[in-house]
């Protein structure tokens, strides 16, 4: 069982910039792929970006690619999601996931092993 804890989310005006971690209990973290989603109110949860064990390999959603960045610190059992350029229409709750695979360029949320409680980003106009 891999739990996971989300932080780094608050109240930023657009433009602004916000870096999420999500931190696992889990002490073989280092062979999970770790992913962001993103769930707005009244919407589906989707996908935002995804890293690879090793870190070598990253993937974005298209309305993400450019303004956000994913990286890990496998020493400190920790993913991050650096926001950059924030936009009204990023306003969710994010999640992080883990997996035990990489789905290169479909990710699906029913795909994802575990998953964190979430953390409330909320961008004003």
């Amino acid at each position: 069982q891999v739990h996971l804890v989300e932080s780094g989310g608050g109240l930023v005006q657009a433009g602004g910039s916000l870096r999420l971690s999500c931190a696992a209990s889990e002490r073989t973290f280092s062979s999970y792929t770790m992913a962001w989603f993103r769930q707005a109110p009244g919407k589906e949860r989707e996908f935002v970006a995804a890293i690879i064990s090793s870190g070598g390999i990253t993937y974005y959603a298209e309305s993400v690619k450019g303004r956000f960045a994913i990286s890990r610190d496998n020493a400190k059992n920790t993913v991050y999601l650096q926001m950059n350029v924030l936009k009204p229409e990023d306003t969710a709750v994010y999640y992080c996931a883990a997996s035990r695979s990489w789905y290169g360029s479909t990710w699906y949320t029913n795909a994802m092993d575990y998953w964190g409680k979430g953390t409330l980003v909320t961008v004003s106009s």
